[in-house]
């Protein structure tokens, strides 16, 4: 009379009265119900071993992906006129007498100067130092770099107070020709 839904199931029930047991289809349950659980274990097993993956790649070093740098030396005994800053790296930058963004104040009568940089490297193997390349006259005798630096910060300045380690490990620290 009316449409029976049923028909169209593919899973069909046998009844049990017309199935036999045999050894070969006990056999073939077995393995296959061993071959299922190897490859349950397997790929539960591999699911969770850690694997380590290095990559390499070369960066490109943008203006956004430059490292910001800030300097601060003292430097008591070296004249403003002579102080300098050098910067080289492994891309082909070397600017001798870098001077955008750096301000040098006299200090101790004019016998001294206070160095202030701020420039932006990339990241890349290179250096960076104050030197007299840039002065107009080089002194006649070897120039004494004696000095104490304030601050060498590459990055962002952190001002949390609660994080461990030192973010400026070279503040303060003085070098002289008597100590080397």
């Amino acid at each position: 009379m009316g449409f029976d839904v049923r028909r169209f199931d593919i899973y069909r029930k046998v009844p049990k009265d017309l199935t036999q047991p045999t050894l070969t289809g006990a056999l073939i349950s077995v393995v296959c119900c061993l071959a299922i659980l190897v490859l349950i274990v397997s790929e539960f097993s591999r699911y969770l071993a850690v694997d380590l993956v290095s990559t390499v790649y070369v960066d490109n070093p943008g203006v956004e992906s430059r490292i910001p740098v800030m300097v601060t030396v003292e430097l008591p005994k070296l004249k403003c006129d002579y102080v300098g800053l050098d910067i080289q790296d492994d891309m082909g930058r070397h600017e001798v007498g870098f001077i955008d963004n750096t301000e040098k104040t006299p200090i101790e009568n004019g016998a001294g100067c206070l160095f202030h940089a701020s420039f932006q490297i990339n990241k890349v193997p290179g250096n960076f130092h104050i030197s007299t390349h840039s002065a107009k006259h080089q002194l006649d005798d070897v120039p004494d770099f004696a000095h104490r630096i304030i601050e060498v910060r590459m990055g962002d300045n952190i001002l949390t107070q609660n994080v461990p380690g030192s973010f400026n490990p070279l503040q303060n620290v003085q070098k002289s020709a008597e100590f080397g």
